[in-house]
C-alpha cells in the first residue's frame, strides 16, 4: 500500500441509529473511491464491513469494522459502527482512535435517539461532527423537513454544504454549495454541471448563510468578507476545516448510498474539512502528564479493538499516537508490564488484512498472535514508557444465568466466554459466590443472544440463558427454645452430643450472633466452638428453601455431655439438629434483596416508567431533574429488574437509561415466599 504521512491520514467514525445506512454508506465511499470493485450489498451479505456470520444472517451491524480508501491523495480510514443499544461500546471504542465523525440520518423519518447519543459521545470526545442526511431516493423524503429539526435540536451551527437535486424518483444529484456547482450522477458515471435555475435562488442564499458560519473561523477571512471582497471555494473549504476542527461548524450534507449520489461531496468534505491526526495526544509518564506530538521520537499505540478468532488467534486493532510500529519488532505492553512481540503488521480492509512495513502516527492497524495485549492497552518503546487512558466503556445492563446444554461442557463454555470478554469488553463472565450460577452481563438481550450464538460457532458449544436465581435469605421473626440431641450407640465408643439453645431475631442487616450462656459445665467449653460451627454451617445451606440464614442469634443455654461418647462431631450433629428444629418453630420468613434504581428520562416518558416500577413492588422516592431530564429515584426488589433494561428501552424508544445498585434486604410478601419454597423443594428434589 501506498505510504502517506500524518497530515494526509482522516480518521472518521460512521455513527447513528441502527438502519440509516452507515454500512451502505461505507461500502459507496468505498466504491466511489475506486477502494472496491463493485458495490456491495447488505441484503446479499457482500459488504466489505458487515463480514461476520451473525452481521450476513440478521442484516445488522455488530461490531465496529475498519476500511480505507483513498480521495486526492488523502488516505481515509472509515470506521463503520453498529447503530444497535446493544453494541455501544463498539462505538465508544471507535471515537478513541478518530478525529471526526458522520452522523447518518434517514431523510424520511424524526431524529432518531442514536443520532442524539452518538452526537453526545462524539462531543464529549471533542471531535470533529458533520451529518449526511440519506435516502433521499425514498418516499417521503424531505431535505428541509430534517434541516429544519437539526438546527432546532442541535442549534445553529449545522450548516449545509450541499442540498438535492430533486427527492424520492426525482432524486438524481446535488448541489455543492461550497463551490456553487451541480453533481448529477447516473449509473456510476457523476457529472458537474451548473445549478438548475430553479434551485438557483435557494442555492444562492444557503451559500450565503454558509459563508456567513465560516468566516468566523478566520479573523483574516472575516475581515475581507466585511470588507465586501469576495470570498473563493479555497477560502470556504479553509474556513470549513478550522470551523469543524473548533467545533464552530458541523457540516451537513445528504444523498443516497443506494445510488451513491452525493458520496463525491461527501469526500469533498472529508478530505478538505475534517481534521488530520495532527495534535497532541496526552499519556502519563512516570505518574506524571505528559503531551505527545505525533512526529515525537517515542513510538507509542493505543489497542482499541480486539478479535477474537479459533484459527487465527487473536487480531489486536491499534491506532499509532506517535512515533512508527513496525512489523517483526519488539514493543513493550505498559498496562501489563510485559514485552511483545510484534509479527507482521497490516491494514484492515474488512475482514481482509494488507500487509505493511509500518504504521506512522495517527494510522490505524493490527497484528496477530500478542501473548498479553487486551483491548484498551498501551504498547511502546520499554525505555519510554507511557501510558494512554483506558476506554471507558458503558457497564452492561442485562445479566443472565448461564446453563450449558451439555453436562460435561462447562469448562468450555466459561473458556469461550473468556475469550469473547477479550474481543468485546461489554460483557463480563462471572460465579455468583450467592447462588453458584455462572452469570453472563452484556448490555441487552440482542447482545447476550449473539454472544450465544457466536459461542456455538467459533467454540462448538451451546448454552442457554435463564433469569438469574435470586440470591434470598433466611431468617426468623419469632423466639424459642429448642432442644438438639444427637445419641448414636453401635457398639464400642458411642455418639453423643446434648444442646439447649435459644434463637430469636435481629434487626435485618445485623449479621449473626453466637452466645455462650452455659454456667456449670453442662456443656464442657471444648465443645463449644463446635456447637457454633455446627450452627454456622447449617445457616449457610439453609433451612426453609436452601437459602443462607441471616440476622439471627443463637443463644447455648444448656445440655449435658457423655465422658466417653461426647465429641466434637456429635456436638456439631447435635446443635445442627435442635438449630433446623427451632428455625421452623421460630416464624421463619424469606428476605428478599432490594436495588435502588435510578431512571433517567425524558419527561414524557416519566410517567409510564413510574406506572412500571409501581408495577414492579417498586417504592418511587423522587424525581430530580438533570439536563433537561428527569431521574425517578425508587427502591425494587432485585427479583423484578432482571429484564428490566429491556422494558426501558422499548417504553422510552432508546431515550431511557438506569443505574441499579443493593440497597437492603426486607421481607419477602408471604404469597411470593410460599412459591419461592415450594420451587425450592422442587429443585432439590429433582436433583
Amino acid at each position: 500500500m501506498k505510504k502517506y504521512n500524518t497530515s494526509q491520514i482522516r480518521n472518521i467514525a460512521i455513527i447513528g441509529h441502527g438502519g440509516t445506512g452507515k454500512t451502505s454508506l461505507t461500502e459507496a465511499i468505498l466504491y466511489h473511491a475506486g477502494a472496491t470493485k463493485r458495490r456491495g450489498s447488505i441484503a446479499e451479505g457482500n459488504t466489505v464491513s458487515d463480514f461476520d456470520p451473525e452481521e450476513i444472517k440478521r442484516t445488522i451491524s455488530i461490531s465496529t469494522a475498519l476500511a480505507t480508501c483513498e480521495w486526492k491523495g488523502t488516505k481515509i480510514n472509515l470506521l463503520d459502527t453498529p447503530g444497535f443499544f446493544d453494541f455501544v461500546g463498539e462505538v465508544v471504542a471507535a471515537l478513541q482512535v478518530v478525529e471526526g465523525t458522520v452522523s447518518v440520518i434517514s431523510a424520511t423519518d424524526q431524529l432518531p435517539v442514536g443520532l442524539f447519543t452518538t452526537w453526545k459521545a462524539a462531543a464529549e470526545r471533542n471531535l470533529a461532527r458533520m451529518i449526511f442526511i440519506n435516502k433521499m431516493d425514498k418516499e417521503n423524503a424531505s431535505f428541509e423537513k430534517v434541516y429544519a429539526e437539526l438546527r432546532e435540536k442541535l442549534g445553529t451551527n449545522v450548516v449545509p454544504i450541499n442540498i438535492p437535486i430533486g427527492s424520492f424518483t426525482e432524486f438524481n444529484g446535488v448541489v455543492d454549495l461550497v463551490n456553487m456547482k451541480a453533481y448529477y450522477v447516473k449509473g456510476n458515471e457523476v457529472t458537474e454541471a451548473e445549478i438548475p435555475a430553479e434551485l438557483k435562488e435557494e442555492a444562492e442564499t444557503l451559500h450565503g448563510e454558509l459563508l456567513e458560519a465560516v468566516v468566523v473561523a478566520d479573523d483574516d477571512v472575516l475581515t475581507r468578507y466585511l470588507e465586501g471582497e469576495p470570498i473563493g471555494e479555497e477560502d470556504i473549504k479553509h474556513c470549513l476545516r478550522l470551523g469543524a476542527a473548533n467545533k464552530e461548524i458541523f457540516p451537513i450534507a445528504c444523498g443516497s448510498a443506494e445510488l451513491g449520489i452525493g458520496i463525491q461531496p461527501l469526500l469533498n468534505m472529508l478530505v478538505y474539512g475534517m481534521p488530520a491526526p495532527i495534535s497532541k495526544v496526552s499519556a502519563t509518564s512516570g505518574g506524571k502528564k505528559i503531551e505527545l506530538t505525533p512526529d515525537s521520537n517515542q513510538n507509542a499505540a493505543l489497542v482499541f479493538k480486539t478479535l477474537a478468532d479459533p484459527y487465527v488467534g487473536k487480531i489486536t486493532l491499534f491506532k499509532v499516537q506517535s512515533g512508527i510500529i513496525k512489523s517483526d519488532s519488539q514493543i513493550y505492553n505498559s498496562t501489563r508490564n510485559e514485552n511483545e512481540r510484534l509479527g507482521q503488521i497490516f491494514y484492515m480492509q474488512g475482514k481482509e488484512q494488507i500487509a505493511t512495513e509500518e504504521i506512522v502516527a495517527g494510522d490505524i492497524g493490527g497484528v496477530a498472535k500478542l501473548q498479553y495485549t487486551a483491548t484498551s492497552d498501551t504498547l511502546c518503546d520499554k525505555d519510554k514508557s507511557l501510558s494512554f487512558d483506558t476506554i471507558q466503556f458503558p457497564k452492561p445492563v442485562l445479566t443472565l444465568a448461564v446453563y450449558p446444554k451439555g453436562k460435561s461442557d462447562t469448562d468450555k463454555v466459561a473458556g469461550g466466554l473468556q475469550r469473547l470478554s477479550e474481543e468485546d469488553p461489554t460483557i463480563s463472565i462471572e460465579q455468583s459466590k450467592e447462588t453458584n450460577e455462572f452469570l453472563l452481563s452484556g448490555m441487552g438481550d440482542l447482545h447476550l443472544e449473539i454472544i450465544a450464538s457466536r459461542l456455538k460457532k467459533k467454540f462448538g458449544v451451546e448454552m442457554e440463558l435463564k433469569d438469574p436465581k435470586v440470591p434470598y435469605r433466611e431468617t426468623i421473626k419469632g423466639t424459642t427454645k429448642v432442644e438438639g440431641k444427637h445419641k448414636k450407640q453401635s457398639g464400642g465408643r458411642g455418639q453423643y452430643g446434648h444442646v439447649w439453645l435459644e434463637l430469636s431475631p435481629m434487626p435485618i442487616g445485623e449479621g449473626f450472633v453466637f452466645e455462650d450462656n452455659i454456667f456449670g459445665g453442662s456443656v464442657p467449653k471444648q465443645y463449644i466452638p463446635a456447637v457454633e460451627k455446627g450452627l454456622r454451617e447449617t445457616m449457610v445451606e439453609g433451612v426453609i428453601a436452601g437459602y443462607p440464614v441471616v440476622d439471627i442469634k443463637v443463644s447455648l443455654f444448656d445440655g449435658s455431655y457423655h465422658d466417653v461418647d461426647s465429641s466434637e462431631m456429635a456436638f456439631k450433629i447435635a446443635s445442627s439438629m435442635g438449630f433446623k428444629k427451632g428455625f421452623v418453630e421460630a416464624k421463619p420468613i424469606l428476605l428478599e434483596p432490594i436495588m435502588s434504581v435510578e431512571v433517567t428520562v425524558p419527561d414524557e416518558y416519566m410517567g409510564d416508567v413510574m406506572g412500571t416500577l409501581n408495577k414492579k413492588r417498586g417504592k418511587i422516592l423522587g424525581m430530580d431533574p438533570k439536563d433537561g431530564d428527569q431521574v425517578v429515584k425508587a427502591l425494587v426488589p432485585m427479583s423484578e429488574m432482571f429484564r428490566f433494561a429491556i422494558e426501558l428501552r422499548a417504553m422510552t424508544q432508546g431515550w431511557g437509561n438506569f443505574i441499579s445498585t443493593l440497597d437492603h434486604y426486607e421481607e419477602l410478601p408471604a404469597q411470593i415466599s410460599e412459591k419461592v419454597i415450594e420451587q425450592s423443594k422442587k429443585a432439590e428434589e429433582a436433583n
